[in-house]
């Protein structure tokens, strides 16, 4: 007897198109290349917002948050650790991000025609799928873990 296609409930169709799976590209992807900002930063330094802190009348020693905001809470991401929290942590800083350096940016569009700010709406909103959906079981936590 042939076997037909694999389907919904089979075990392996289940593995193979895992919301797990998913759970975990979206974690490499947003926790990694948010990582990459980071080590960006924190090899050139990130003075220039402190500067930009200053001028929105917020105090300078906040600029050392993106130390946890880019490098901490992204490889907790990665790891599946915390993954809610730190999640919540990367949105945050995306705001913060919008907020200091990109609000003339909010409605416009680039000159490609394309919205000026789509990489920061990427990492805010995969940050806040990640803080919605959570880990899954492909993570240091497992898909019960606290906070994830």
């Amino acid at each position: 007897m042939k076997r037909k296609f694999a389907r919904k409930g089979d075990g392996m169709f289940d593995r193979m198109f895992s919301s797990d799976l998913g759970k975990l590209l979206l974690r490499l992807s947003v926790g990694g290349l948010m990582l990459f900002h980071g080590l960006h930063k924190l090899h050139y330094g990130y003075g220039s917002i402190e500067k930009m802190l200053l001028k929105s009348g917020l105090p300078g020693y906040l600029s050392h948050g993106v130390l946890v905001g880019e490098i901490l809470a992204p490889l907790l991401i990665i790891l599946g650790v915390y993954t809610r929290a730190a999640a919540m942590v990367v949105a945050f800083v995306m705001v913060m991000a919008v907020y200091l350096a990109h609000m003339g940016d909010l409605f416009a569009f680039n000159e490609h025609g394309a919205y000026a700010l789509e990489l920061q709406a990427l990492y805010l909103f995969g940050s806040l799928a990640i803080v919605f959906i959570g880990a899954g079981r492909f993570s240091l936590g497992g898909s019960n873990g606290r906070l994830n």
